[in-house]
């Protein structure tokens, strides 16, 4: 009885899943002929690119707007900065995450802040924004980056310094990185190499971003039902982040937290349920560590291509510390160094970590461009595109030069629609400015110490799927303690 049970309601759930998944087939009309969507269903862009963010940038240069549709994908994507300002602002109600792209991160970042719209993004975002905001745990956070960079970063640097002993980059910065904001996240250490907490986080980064890629998400919804191959993997790591936060929540429950400054006390003095308060610092966990880990690969692969830049860093960072053997720069001191601030922006308008971001429309809607949105249709903006665009950034958009971002010397903002790399209006970064901040840290403490080579130069960044940008076989380097 319970056999023939089991395989009714299997069978049920098999042809229930297949009528499901013909109609999501119908509707995207993934029979569509038209040049753009073959190339997409076909993959035979990749004989012109090696990363998908190409194409795209290459079909948005080609629209007379900055927009393209991609049908079979039910995706608008747009590079415009008109539209962008009215995504993100204008009609910001019109245009939540989305139920879709919560489902894709549930499991993984429940109700935390970047996976929730409404009441709850307006209670975590109004909270965040007074405990990120206040002095106390951004001296907090400085303090973290600086014992980091002296105590590992360093020590680890100089121990392959003139060896001719190869060493990735970035998976030193992605480690560094997570190291750094468990400890400002929970208030402990990791040891440098990666722990199985590490490893079963990137696991879980990975397979939530990759349930993005399937054709339909009725395939990860029913492989999730199973429990069938990548899905039963990352319900196996979630598992394991849980029952790991789960504990620094219990240690900090017993310990006390009133007088700790890391994230999840502070947290834990205004919200009493565990599996929220697990969500909120998951959440942070994902953006502080992948984000800035990504921007510095990028931008030391750039100061590889452009030795002068490093030069210039190098020269205002003597006129401004002057011949002082402070070990770090002080918060007033990186304020001075505006060439330092204009390179990162630069290199971060070309290789946002963040490479585009979605939201669902609501409601019918036209983009400033003329551009018509159907209800539920998928609205994407690309920063990645953006940076590599004539019409936005002038005919030298392609090449790399901190002088943009510069009038006599001093830094000038951009507008933030047309540089939407930490996300504009109501949904800008919270975490913008401590992130600068490290990598500045990180950047000054490197090229004070070390002379960097990338190994192969000529090698452009191949990226792999994923929330953030990460380069595919990492940033293979050479280092050399200058003066040794």
């Amino acid at each position: 009885m319970c056999s023939a049970f089991c395989f009714m309601f299997f069978s049920f759930t098999l042809l229930f899943s297949l009528f499901s998944l013909l109609i999501f087939f119908l509707r995207l009309k993934l029979w569509c002929n038209c040049e753009i969507c073959q190339a997409f269903l076909t993959s035979s862009w990749t004989k012109e690119f090696d990363n998908l963010c190409d194409w795209y940038t290459h079909l948005l240069k080609k629209s007379p707007t900055g927009t393209i549709h991609i049908h079979v994908l039910g995706n608008t994507i747009t590079a415009n900065p008109e539209n962008v300002e009215h995504i993100l602002k204008t009609r910001f109600e019109n245009y939540p995450k989305g139920k879709p792209f919560s489902a894709l991160l549930g499991d993984l970042l429940g109700k935390g802040i970047f996976n929730v719209d409404g009441d709850s993004w307006k209670f975590q975002r109004k909270m965040a924004s007074l405990e990120l905001g206040s002095i106390s745990i951004r001296m907090h956070a400085f303090d973290i980056v600086k014992s980091e960079i002296q105590s590992r970063l360093i020590p680890l640097l100089s121990s392959v310094s003139g060896k001719e002993q190869v060493l990735d980059l970035q998976d030193v910065f992605r480690r560094f990185s997570f190291d750094n904001i468990c400890k400002f996240s929970f208030g402990f250490n990791l040891s440098l190499p990666i722990s199985e907490f590490a490893e079963a986080f990137d696991l879980a980064s990975k397979l939530s971003a990759q349930r993005g890629l399937a054709s339909s998400p009725l395939i990860w919804k029913v492989k999730r039902l199973l429990n069938l191959g990548t899905e039963k993997q990352l319900k196996e790591a979630i598992k394991m982040v849980d029952e790991f936060a789960q504990e620094m929540i219990n240690q900090r429950r017993k310990k006390g937290f009133s007088d700790n400054n890391d994230l999840l006390s502070r947290f834990m003095g205004t919200i009493n349920d565990d599996k929220y308060l697990r969500d909120i610092v998951i959440s942070f966990l994902l953006a502080g560590r992948d984000t800035v880990a990504s921007g510095l690969t990028s931008f030391f692969w750039l100061l590889s291509q452009n030795p002068e830049v490093e030069s210039a860093i190098r020269d205002e960072l003597e006129r401004v510390m002057g011949s002082s053997e402070q070990q770090f720069a002080s918060f007033d001191q990186m304020r001075e160094m505006h060439y330092l601030h204009a390179a990162l922006y630069e290199s971060l308008r070309l290789f946002p970590p963040v490479q585009f971001d979605s939201k669902f429309a609501q409601e019918d809607d036209i983009l400033p461009d003329s551009a018509f949105v159907r209800k539920g249709t998928r609205v994407t903006y690309h920063p990645y595109a953006m940076g590599r665009m004539d019409r936005v950034w002038g005919s030298d958009c392609l090449e790399y030069k901190p002088e943009r971002w510069l009038k006599n010397g001093k830094y000038i903002p951009e507008n933030p629609y047309k540089y939407p790399v930490f996300q504009a209006g109501l949904r800008v970064c919270l975490g913008k400015e401590m992130a600068l901040v490290q990598m500045k840290c990180v950047v000054l403490a490197i090229i004070r110490r070390f002379n960097v080579r990338v190994s192969d130069p000529n090698q452009a960044p191949r990226f792999a799927p994923g929330l953030t940008a990460t380069v595919r076989g990492g940033l293979p380097i050479l280092v050399q303690e200058r003066g040794a």
